[in-house]
């Protein structure tokens, strides 16, 4: 790993020019007025006017577009530092009302007016996430399942009769298509440094969105339509997330000096983990974790590729190749069949953790929603940000050089290492399975203290006296359950009264704790497990039918 300190760029060649040359090298002085009304709109004509044609098929030429909209971008972002905060609210605010988050773009803009680059790209990131959930929420008013890419939304037929297909195309030189700048992917995924990231792309970003907000108005009044939004995603349960103990200062004071040595940080990207960890010291948890998840990728991008030897992934992919992001990394092969090493050198806990924190579906899919704009940036809860961060000190401290060993074994970092060291997933369908076969256990103990009908009263009612059939199914159990006391573990269970015994909560909850792997299950597992979850919810459903009966 001491490729962390020689690795200059994550950007390939051809994707480092594109980003950080191509828009510069047109040196002309681009007049504002050209592309803004006298009334503050956007004259999209001016714009889009920018992006050129291929002679061959007319798709869109991405490399003579970015340097023809080079001196408009940077004629935009000078634009926005004339303004002040209250000038540009008057101008530019009520067009950002449509993306349901004008708040995030008026933090943009006070980004621009400093030009400090980490705040930039996070700024950024932010505008990108937010505005692929608008532009959902926009596609929903023609379509019915939106696109879960942004790059097939942008694609969509649906937004190209809303917008129009030359301003999709503009929008597509800059997010969302492989062939463009790629903003949004090359930032999300952690291949860009702070240093990399022009602010007047952000600033065209912006500007674009406010623009959106201007057709977006037109095509509402002519179509006499509402835009709705979806509700955002809410992390329930927050407890069945709570792995590690809560951070104090104390904590991220080391947490900032392991950054500076471990071997897990490219140094490129060291500004983006200061700031992740002051956003977390700041209550800011959503920009902490929005800082820190693509690190996190960086990190173990390089562990990835030094284990499997193949360092030429390290970098961008071109847009004909694939991009090594966490799903590559997370799966049991590479893409050339060949067993991926990652798992062995991480081992089994922090590859459950990462699995159940971004890609298990009944998990927090934390990366998914915040990139996607499915949560609330406002509302992100610390419970969940702190996981992220404790998790991500853990692996600074692992690979890190064994001089550093004072840190590692400080008072404040041993039990998070504790935590991780012997952490089992929560939710793979097999844990799900142990959680749902608990929660029925439990409803079923609520059968002791049900009301009883007395034994005279049963002779009575028909229907309740002993039959045939009920003895037969009785015996039929305890055949079965004397089968599987064997599997028990030892002082649980009684063979003098199998069924009673194996129905105890001791016996249950000792079996779910028995660790079972759940890291890479074969399908078979699986599909055993899918049928299990369906009896435990169908008794779980019995027995609260009983004891609604009952008490009835």
């Amino acid at each position: 790993m001491a490729l962390s300190d020689s690795v200059t760029t994550c950007l390939s060649q051809p994707v480092h020019y594109a980003i950080c040359k191509l828009g510069f090298e047109k040196k002309d002085t681009y007049d504002i007025n050209n592309i803004l009304s006298g009334n503050g709109e956007v004259c999209w004509q001016a714009v889009t006017e920018h992006v050129c044609y291929l002679e061959s098929d007319q798709s869109v030429d991405y490399i003579k577009s970015i340097r023809s909209l080079g001196p408009v971008c940077e004629s935009v972002n000078v634009h926005f530092k004339s303004l002040t905060k209250e000038q540009f609210i008057i101008q530019y605010a009520s067009w950002l009302h449509w993306t349901n988050c004008t708040e995030v773009f008026l933090e943009v803009f006070d980004v621009l007016q400093y030009t400090q680059t980490t705040e930039v790209a996070l700024g950024l990131m932010k505008l990108t996430s937010c505005l692929e959930r608008a532009l959902g929420d926009v596609y929903l008013l023609k379509g019915n399942d939106c696109p879960f890419l942004l790059r097939d939304l942008l694609a969509s037929k649906q937004l190209a009769v809303i917008f129009g297909q030359a301003v999709m195309n503009v929008l597509r030189i800059f997010i969302g298509s492989p062939y463009g700048l790629n903003l949004r992917n090359v930032l999300w995924h952690g291949f860009a440094s702070p240093q990399e990231i022009p602010a007047k792309y952000c600033a065209m970003l912006l500007f674009l969105t406010a623009g959106l907000g201007q057709l977006l108005q037109t095509y509402l009044l002519q179509n006499k339509c509402i835009l709705l939004h979806r509700p955002y995603v809410i992390f329930v349960s927050l407890e069945e997330l709570d792995v590690f103990p809560d951070l104090n200062n104390e904590t991220l004071s080391i947490a900032e000096e392991l950054v500076k040595l471990s071997s897990f940080v490219l140094k490129t990207m060291l500004p983006f983990w200061i700031a992740a960890l002051t956003a977390f010291k700041q209550s800011r948890y959503a920009d902490s974790v929005i800082l820190l998840l693509p690190q996190l990728e960086v990190g173990l991008r390089l562990l990835f590729t030094t284990t499997n030897k193949c360092p030429n992934r390290l970098l961008t992919a071109e847009s004909s190749a694939f991009y090594t992001t966490f799903d590559e990394m997370l799966a049991k092969h590479l893409d050339n069949n060949e067993v991926n090493q990652l798992p062995v050198v991480l081992e089994e806990p922090a590859m459950e953790f990462l699995w159940d924190f971004l890609n298990h579906q009944e998990g927090p899919r934390v990366r998914d929603r915040l990139s996607h704009g499915e949560i609330n940036l406002e509302a992100f809860p610390r419970e969940v940000a702190n996981q992220i961060v404790a998790f991500a000190i853990t692996l600074l401290c692992r690979f890190s050089d064994e001089n550093m060993f004072s840190l590692k074994e400080h008072t404040v970092i041993k039990p998070l290492m504790n935590c991780a060291s012997c952490y089992q997933s929560r939710f793979h369908p097999i844990s799900r399975l142990k959680k749902q076969v608990l929660e029925c256990m439990k409803s079923i103990h609520l059968w002791s203290g049900l009301p009883t009908v007395s034994e005279e009263q049963v002779q009575t009612i028909k229907g309740l006296e002993e039959n045939a059939e009920a003895s037969t199914l009785i015996l039929m159990i305890s055949e079965i359950t004397s089968q599987l006391v064997q599997y028990m573990p030892q002082n649980c269970c009684s063979s003098d009264d199998p069924i009673n015994s194996v129905l105890t909560e001791r016996l249950l909850t000792e079996l779910c704790d028995t660790r079972v792997c759940t890291l890479y299950s074969p399908r078979p597992v699986l599909e055993i497990v899918v049928i299990l979850r369906k009896i435990s919810t169908q008794c779980h459903q019995v027995s609260e039918q009983v004891i609604a009966g009952a008490e009835h």
